[in-house]
């Protein structure tokens, strides 16, 4: 299967309020795969981070869909990727009058589909 990299449609969800590492570990599963598989796959695993993944996939083929005209049965995501946010930093009361910083990540998901190249 080889797929065309030049017509890549992405989607981007920003400030996801999650670890990049625990949602790294969902995307690594549907990378490479196609639209339909994917889907089947993030709708049965056990994760949280499974529900913004699905958004993001499916913005994504709507996109391809509406604005370029691709047939979302040929789709394959070509490109899954979470980068590092902002931290929200946050402190809880210690002994002895300190503050303990808390630090709640958050991450960028970006996926890409493209079609399947016609051989």
């Amino acid at each position: 299967m080889v797929v065309d990299t030049s017509n890549q449609v992405k989607a981007v969800a920003r400030y996801v309020r999650m670890s990049p590492r625990k949602v790294r570990r969902v995307l690594d599963q549907i990378r490479g795969r196609s639209y339909r598989e994917a889907l089947i796959l993030l709708e049965f695993m056990p994760y949280r981070a499974c529900e913004p993944i699905t958004k993001v996939l499916r913005s994504a083929v709507a996109n391809a869909e509406h604005n370029n005209g691709m047939d979302p049965v040929d789709l394959v995501v070509s490109e899954a990727f979470a980068d590092a946010g902002p931290s929200l930093r946050r402190y809880r009361p210690r002994a002895q009058g300190r503050a303990y910083q808390i630090r709640k990540p958050t991450c960028h998901i970006t996926i890409a589909v493209a079609p399947v190249a016609a051989d």
